[in-house]
């Protein structure tokens, strides 16, 4: 396999030479187990782990090497590498660690468009497809909706449906697909090119892996029947992989994420909610929060039908969450600098006595 088909461009050949890397491979990392990792070069897939001085300097996740990371490594044996330093990322999907307030778990590196997976069945949610939007606009991913399962439905069901997300969401492609029919397949297939880097974000059993397989047009992610009692597929992704297909795309499949907590999303909250920013900068007050304000053109707007009221909901509750995650992220760091501070006290007067 060529380098270019993981996606190896002049920008990544650039930070090679930049680094002054002499000495070192290039390589892209396709999986991670627990600080462990699968990376592909082009002479191989090699099992890795990162230097030292690289654990040692991380000062929090994003200093990890995620899936989608290029990396400069120095191979040691036909199946050993260490991971010398993480490249530069033109892009970083991440979202708040479920239960670590403060804490970001990251999803994928360097990609260029996420595929939003959602089923219509009992779980289908805009408010949930506009939490992805915000996620993928502050990280710089072109976001494609996909609705899978619609043999489900009959095809006014089916156009209600996406005229419904079209209503809420503008400027974002919405392809509907069945994964046993394999209608829409053909649209979506369009979007794939080669060296380019794509991402699937969904809740578990909304059939991201069977459409990575079919895409894929051969068994590359395991899946598993679906329940009689749920009509759900049952999660089987465990861990997040990087597919190359043989069209050339590449593919990183996810495991289903129920909870997507935003993480210092603000301009991705804009961007989502572009109609409400909009009304915004008519509000009175220019630090309006759009919840009781008297003068608040977003309020207005919600009451004559101008913004949908469950997108108003949605983004005071993200706004919300956003705000907390910036408080913590601060307190956090207020407490780093103030053990920072007592600890460099202690060694000073430490020395004092001493002498």
């Amino acid at each position: 396999m060529e380098l270019e088909d993981l996606g190896y461009n002049d920008t990544v050949a650039q930070s090679m030479a930049g680094y002054n890397l002499d000495g070192l491979e290039p390589g892209r990392v396709v999986a991670e187990h627990r600080e462990r990792y699968i990376v592909r070069t082009a002479a191989g897939e090699f099992d890795a782990e990162i230097l030292g001085n690289l654990r040692f300097s991380a000062k929090g996740r994003e200093d990890f090497p995620a899936v989608g990371d290029w990396v400069a490594l120095s191979i040691y044996d036909s199946d050993f590498a260490i991971i010398h330093r993480i490249l530069p990322r033109f892009s970083l999907l991440s979202r708040q660690a479920v239960g670590q307030f403060g804490e970001v778990q990251i999803i994928a590196a360097n990609v260029d468009c996420a595929f939003l997976v959602q089923a219509i069945d009992r779980d289908f949610s805009i408010n949930r497809f506009e939490r992805y939007l915000t996620v993928c606009h502050s990280s710089s991913v072109s976001p494609v909706i996909v609705l899978t399962k619609t043999d489900l439905i009959d095809q006014s069901k089916k156009t209600e449906l996406i005229e419904l997300v079209k209503s809420r969401i503008s400027d974002v492609p919405v392809i509907a697909v069945s994964n046993k029919t394999l209608d829409g397949y053909e649209d979506v297939k369009k979007l794939v090119e080669r060296g380019k880097s794509y991402c699937m974000l969904g809740s578990s059993g909304v059939g991201k892996s069977t459409l990575l397989n079919n895409l894929a047009g051969k068994t590359v992610m395991r899946t598993d029947e679906i329940s009689n009692s749920s009509n759900r597929g049952r999660h089987v992704t465990t861990h997040r992989e990087l597919i190359v297909l043989e069209s050339g795309g590449i593919v990183i499949d996810n495991p289903g994420m129920r909870e997507f907590g935003i993480a210092d999303s603000s301009f991705g909250l804009e961007t989502a909610f572009d109609n409400i920013i909009n009304f915004a900068q008519e509000c009175k007050y220019n630090d309006c929060t759009h919840t009781n304000e008297k003068g608040c053109a977003v309020i207005d707007a919600v009451e004559k039908g101008k913004i949908d009221s469950d997108s108003y909901e949605n983004y005071l509750k993200m706004e919300r969450e956003r705000a907390h995650f910036a408080s913590t992220v601060a307190e956090r760091r207020k407490k780093g600098k103030d053990l920072a501070k007592t600890i460099k006290s202690f060694k000073k007067n430490s020395m004092r006595i001493a002498t």
